[in-house]
């Protein structure tokens, strides 16, 4: 097949599965969270299937230990969870209006006995120093107010805009069945394909699965542990609403440096307010903080996600921010697997390109040492 109508081919593909997401984003939901996690969880079921159970049996005890789990969580992480975001969206404007106290009491103190020489060789007076304190004091309150009509309209109408009945009632059912039929569905779509195309098409799909099982669970088992860490170790030190922090923290570690961000900002101005005039708790949380992006870093997503996901985290962001616009919560979770399918094949469309005619092809009487130069040159010297 020609390199145009094999770019034509993938454009087309990429088209429908967009218009189909945008066509049935409001019902896709329970689907393709059933979809993530019978491939999540597949390769404990073949795990299992090679320790002599069955795949029925395999399947039944992974969606078993699920649901206990989940409903453990349900009963004892979720209501502390809901108390803590209700008491955390009442406080955020005394919150808010006591950090904003702070900082104009400090930076007024720092001006009037430190800053008020460093200010004027800058070329600033007090009048501008002072209109510098107010706009970003507006800016600070409106950002406040911001994010609290946010969490206001998330905690009301949550259940309206993700769906949660049909996630919890329709998600186990269709797990359950994408998990048990797994590999008779791989085996169905793999003999769909042409069989002059079959061995470039099972090398894109290896190609895509590595990368999606690298991000996908690698980077889930980081997020858990991180909203573990983050959770515990805020609320042990005594941080309020440390677990709600440290656990949206780990939910968000999900897209590149924003869980890390979240933890440290919310965690540091709460710590500032909950402590002042101390710095005690905010050394703690900073310690916290500190130490599970240490392990993060050095230990565990080396180990658990490693470098070859193939994913750079602005086009992962760019993916998320995008779909999560166009199609809600079904559009994150669809949005790195999509991201990872499309690059593989960018990819591979880059590679034949530079293989066919359209690159190779020399403009007549172009001398031999052009080509040598260019085509034939080694692609890591290039």
């Amino acid at each position: 097949m020609r390199i145009e109508w094999q770019i034509g081919f993938w454009a087309v593909v990429l088209l429908i599965v967009i218009i189909f997401l945008w066509l049935f984003s409001g019902v896709l939901l329970p689907f393709a969270a059933a979809v993530a996690l019978g491939y999540l969880l597949n390769p404990v079921a073949d795990r299992l299937e090679r320790l002599g159970m069955s795949r029925l049996a395999a399947t039944l005890l992974i969606m078993v230990a699920f649901v206990l789990i989940l409903a453990a969580c349900f009963v004892l992480i979720v209501p502390i969870l809901g108390r803590q975001l209700v008491a955390f969206i009442e406080a955020l404007p005394s919150y808010v209006l006591k950090l904003e106290q702070l900082i104009s009491y400090e930076s007024e103190r720092f001006s009037r006995e430190y800053g008020g020489a460093l200010l004027a060789r800058f070329g600033l007076d007090a009048q501008a120093a002072s209109e510098i304190r107010t706009s970003t004091t507006d800016l600070v309150v409106q950002a406040a107010q911001w994010a609290a009509s946010f969490l206001k309209s998330v905690w009301t109408n949550g259940a309206a805009l993700i769906s949660v009945i049909s996630l919890i009632i329709v998600t186990p059912v269709v797990a359950f069945y994408m998990l048990l039929d797994w590999e008779k569905m791989i085996s169905t779509i793999d003999s769909l394909v042409p069989l002059r195309y079959r061995d470039t098409v099972r090398e894109l799909a290896r190609e895509i699965d590595a990368a999606m099982a690298g991000f996908l669970r690698g980077q889930s088992l980081v997020c858990l542990f991180l909203g573990a860490w983050y959770g515990l170790g805020l609320s042990l030190i005594g941080l309020n609403f440390g677990l709600l922090i440290g656990l949206t923290a780990g939910l968000l570690s999900f897209i590149p440096y924003v869980g890390s961000l979240t933890a440290l900002v919310l965690s540091s101005a709460v710590a500032i307010v909950q402590d002042w005039p101390q710095w005690k708790l905010l050394v703690l949380a900073l310690m916290v903080f500190l130490t599970g992006q240490f392990l993060e870093g050095n230990i565990l997503s080396p180990k658990l996600v490693g470098d070859s996901v193939g994913l750079h985290p602005v086009w992962l962001i760019f993916a998320l921010l995008a779909f999560g616009s166009l199609f809600g919560f079904t559009g994150l979770i669809t949005a790195v697997p999509l991201a990872a399918a499309t690059g593989v094949v960018l990819r591979f469309a880059v590679k034949r390109y530079r293989e066919s005619a359209i690159f190779t092809e020399l403009p007549s009487g172009s001398p031999k040492i052009f080509l040598e130069a260019t085509v034939l040159k080694p692609e890591k010297d290039r």
